[in-house]
């Protein structure tokens, strides 16, 4: 178990370096290219607009990502991690190795997504219906 946890945070801190190392080059080709005085026409300018946006919801779930490795670190100094927090039985290696900041088993995170997903299904019916009742009273 020791040593499934020490082969687990090696993982985790190479996949945080890699991240941030990510985050560091993205973060200086963005502030080079921004550099300069504004050149091209507006074209050029939206496609630079829309790349600096891509760029910043990248960086969002960069650290949304970092934010779950650090937790699973915490989890290993804890000794909680490779517990499921839903049926509390123990992650597979194999899961581990592929999603080493995974928290529940893929039953537990399986049947999660299929309730979101319901959950979801039922709020967009409700929002539509909402809004088709609206247009009938106005109209």
């Amino acid at each position: 178990m020791v040593e499934k946890q020490d082969e687990m945070k090696a993982l985790l801190l190479k996949a945080k370096e890699e991240i941030l190392a990510g985050i560091n080059k993205a973060l200086k080709s963005g502030t080079e290219t921004n550099a300069g005085e504004p050149t091209g026409d507006i074209y050029d300018q939206a496609s630079s607009e829309r790349d600096r946006e891509l760029g910043l919801l990248l960086n969002d779930r960069e650290r949304d990502k970092l934010r779950q490795i650090d937790e699973a670190l915490l989890r290993i100094a804890d000794g909680e991690y490779g517990i499921c927090e839903e049926c509390e039985e123990e992650i597979p290696l194999g899961r581990l190795k592929v999603m080493p900041f995974a928290r529940f088993c893929v039953r537990c995170q399986s049947d999660m997504e299929k309730l979101q997903a319901q959950t979801r299904r039922v709020e967009e019916e409700r929002s539509y219906r909402e809004v088709s009742f609206g247009e009938e009273e106005e109209g």
